[in-house]
């Protein structure tokens, strides 16, 4: 049984009415989107910006920050791009989800053997009181050069617990052995992802141990 049953099967782009063929802008057929470089189309003067584009996170902070940028670039002397990388997102369900970076199924297709999985279970303290299940974090690591690759986190506050990663892994260089000496804030959900985990590989039990 379950309460909530989510259908995501993507979305297609609204751009049928927009006559695009008549300015030359070719679309995506499946998807009805905008193959772009840097938001701009085929068509050197047209451009494109938010979920209208082929393969962009599909999220409001995105094409807002992607439209500023663009803005500066063409009526400014700004010339710093969009990056797409290492975006963070948050689904709010009941059980918050939220990430950053890659998928485990991307990263081992990526990193094959240099990819480690460091995960854990654990269950916050207003979820221990009110005897509601466990949740779930783990750390995408690549060991050629500790650089942390994805964060993955199922609990409360998934969306506040993310953002700090973002910035942390906006550079591209966040190290593990860094995300281990940073010292946590207990009693938080939070504190799990820099107190160690198991490795996946390991088989060993993922449930989180006592203070």
């Amino acid at each position: 049984m379950f309460d909530t049953v989510l259908a995501a099967i993507g979305r297609t782009a609204d751009t049928d009415g927009l006559n695009l063929a008549a300015a030359g802008v070719e679309v995506e057929p499946r998807t009805k989107k905008l193959a772009c470089i840097n938001e701009q189309t085929n068509v050197p003067h047209i451009y494109g910006i938010g979920d209208v584009l082929e393969g962009k996170p599909e999220l409001t902070p995105v094409a807002i920050e992607a439209g500023l940028r663009l803005a500066r670039r063409l009526y400014g002397d700004s010339e710093v791009h969009m990056d797409y990388e290492n975006v963070a997102t948050t689904v709010f369900t009941p059980l918050e989800y939220s990430s950053i970076g890659l998928t485990e199924e991307d990263a081992l297709k990526e990193l094959g053997d240099s990819l480690e999985v460091y995960h854990t279970e654990f269950t916050p303290l207003e979820h221990a009181i009110l005897d509601r299940s466990a949740c779930y974090a783990k750390i995408l690591v690549d060991t050629r050069s500790d650089t942390v690759r994805g964060v993955h986190y199922l609990g409360p506050n998934a969306g506040e617990v993310i953002q700090g990663w973002a910035i942390a892994m906006r550079g591209g260089n966040l190290r593990y052995s860094d995300v281990l000496g940073t010292v946590g804030v207990h009693p938080t959900c939070a504190e799990v992802l820099v107190t160690g985990m198991v490795t996946k590989r390991s088989g060993d039990d993922v449930g989180a141990k006592g203070c």
